[in-house]
């Protein structure tokens, strides 16, 4: 049998978009999956809608408290059982081959951590509204310090290999330091140069605020990789000159 594939995915107050998501895992070609699904409180028929669904493999925890998307994360790690964790926003899409494509690239490679491209869409008609994100790239501690090229819906990471990562709770960028911890682990992580997921752009998402997110990213570096206040800045700097070369190519 295939190894078990842990689906990590946090939601609040997605009942626009949620129907879409479930839809784009019901459709994988590797069915051997866990969904570990962790409602932060939403206050719209998210739950409702989340609990139409009879498949075993999607198992949801409905919190009492809101605690954030990196506490809600957390919280369905602690329930994974597979081997392999992969991430899923309750608003974004995966094509059908992503959980298979994945997987076989990991295992024929024997490697760590692999990320593929993802098309940047309209929130409303998921039409691409810039170029696909490309995995171009060997990724590395060094080289992800100055721009976060891992997106958690297009890593999928090996816990045979390397354990559980979880996230901080006290950061708003704990994607990135989630991902960093990791690569202070292992040398490498590897690109799929396929595109087999779905980004969707939301005009209200925290990671499109870039502006108003230096801060947070500075204290990635200060208080998260404890390095001097020169150094902080250094790679903040490099991060937000980074960042607006990811989002300024238009082409619609």
């Amino acid at each position: 049998m295939k190894d078990l594939v842990s689906i990590i995915t946090p939601c609040y107050n997605s009942a626009e978009f949620i129907e879409e998501t479930i839809q784009s895992v019901l459709n994988q070609t590797y069915e051997n999956w866990e969904w570990l699904i962790t409602d932060d409180l939403s206050k719209d028929n998210t739950v409702e809608i989340i609990k139409k669904y009879n498949d075993p493999r999607i198992k949801l925890e409905a919190l009492q408290q809101n605690g954030g998307a990196g506490n809600a994360r957390n919280k369905s790690l602690e329930r994974a059982h597979g081997r392999y964790i992969a991430f899923l926003d309750s608003d974004d899409l995966w094509y059908p081959e992503y959980l298979e494509t994945m997987t076989n690239y990991m295992q024929e490679n024997k490697v760590e951590l692999v990320y593929c491209n993802y098309s940047r869409c309209d929130e409303h008609t998921m039409q691409p509204v810039l170029k696909d994100y490309l995995a171009d790239k060997i990724v590395t501690f060094s080289n992800l310090l100055k721009t976060c090229r891992l997106a958690p819906v297009s890593t999928m990471y090996d816990t045979q290999r390397v354990g559980k990562f979880f996230f901080p709770i006290k950061s708003k960028r704990e994607d990135h330091v989630m991902w960093l911890n990791l690569l202070k682990e292992i040398p490498k992580g590897y690109p799929v140069k396929k595109t087999l997921a779905k980004y969707r752009m939301r005009e209200n998402s925290v990671s499109r605020k870039k502006k108003n997110i230096i801060k947070d990213q500075y204290l990635v570096y200060k208080d998260f990789m404890e390095f001097s206040t020169v150094k902080s800045l250094y790679y903040t700097a490099n991060w937000a000159l980074n960042g607006f070369l990811k989002y300024s190519k238009i082409f619609n």
